[in-house]
């Protein structure tokens, strides 16, 4: 048993066009005279990926791929915390709207100093207007205040860049939203996602759109820092969530989890097909729970500050 998909909010409606705009994403990549290809860092460079919220986890997750590629040095940090005294020779900002305060304070402050570049879903914003380059993934912009499909994109796009094959992504991410929703799943009272290198900003996002949307108790952690503590709260009734192969789980780490009680989910597809379910899950759990998924409380879509 188990729920099937089933459009019901803005939120599943933009879930569900993610194999789509990934498609278009790999294929921008591909346009080797396009902007993406001329904007991104050649290898080499020592770059710094911002961004707030979702975009800040999908920076983790890319700059950790660029570096384990060998394509050069790669930080992520909030919008609002790159080191002032650090030197890159690029920084690329991630952001949907284009009007977020933290990331356009820091294209200001960068402006003459460092090459920047945005990837956002608005190029005609104020972001769009102080980056020195602009990634345009309008295709993948969104209605609803929870990010789904543009930050997929985002980062699909990035890989590409970097040289991945990702032409089975989108068959994975169609998989992942004909895939029924376990009962056991729906039920849960607590989740925690793990992941390991680029993973574990998908873990982080997976953590955050369940808050979001469904106000759950979420935590994430990268595997082998979950013995340290984390896995005191695991139990029945609750979930540990793995992005990833699952014959790469931390040696013994199943048996622990199952000598507790909990739940192991380890599907196995790419990271961001995966984090297609548990968006999905995320958007049933909140509707279930009486809430609006495509307006999370005290939440807008971008944070503007005055």
């Amino acid at each position: 048993m188990g729920a099937a998909f089933m459009t019901t909010s803005q939120t599943e409606i933009e879930i569900a066009t993610q194999p789509d705009c990934w498609q278009r994403a790999i294929a921008l990549a591909r346009r080797p005279d396009g902007p993406a290809s001329a904007a991104v860092p050649g290898r080499g460079e020592r770059v710094a990926v911002v961004g707030c919220g979702t975009s800040w986890f999908m920076a983790q997750a890319y700059a950790a791929l660029r570096e384990a590629d060998g394509q050069g040095e790669t930080d992520a940090f909030p919008a609002s915390a790159l080191p002032t005294g650090r030197r890159y020779d690029r920084v690329i900002a991630l952001t949907r709207s284009g009007t977020t305060t933290e990331v356009l304070e820091l294209l200001h402050a960068l402006a003459g100093r460092t090459p920047t570049v945005a990837v956002t879903a608005v190029p005609d914003s104020p972001v769009g207007r102080a980056a020195d380059a602009v990634v345009a993934l309008d295709f993948a912009d969104e209605q609803s205040v929870v990010q789904t499909r543009f930050a997929t994109t985002e980062l699909v796009l990035l890989r590409a860049l970097l040289g991945h094959d990702l032409e089975s992504l989108p068959a994975q991410g169609a998989s992942a939203l004909a895939e029924p929703l376990p009962d056991e799943l729906l039920a849960a009272e607590q989740f925690t996602f793990l992941g390991q290198g680029w993973t574990y900003g998908i873990a982080q996002e997976a953590a955050l759109k369940m808050r979001e949307a469904a106000g759950a108790w979420t935590e994430a952690y990268p595997a082998m820092e979950y013995r340290h503590g984390p896995i005191s709260i695991a139990g029945p009734n609750r979930v540990v969530w793995w992005f990833g192969d699952p014959d790469q789980l931390p040696a013994g780490l199943p048996d622990e989890i199952a000598r507790t009680g909990g739940r192991l989910v380890a599907r196995g597809r790419d990271a961001v097909a995966d984090l297609v379910v548990a968006q999905r899950l995320a958007a049933a759990l909140g509707t279930a729970r009486g809430l609006d998924p495509d307006r999370p409380r005290h939440l807008t879509r971008s944070v503007i500050l005055p």
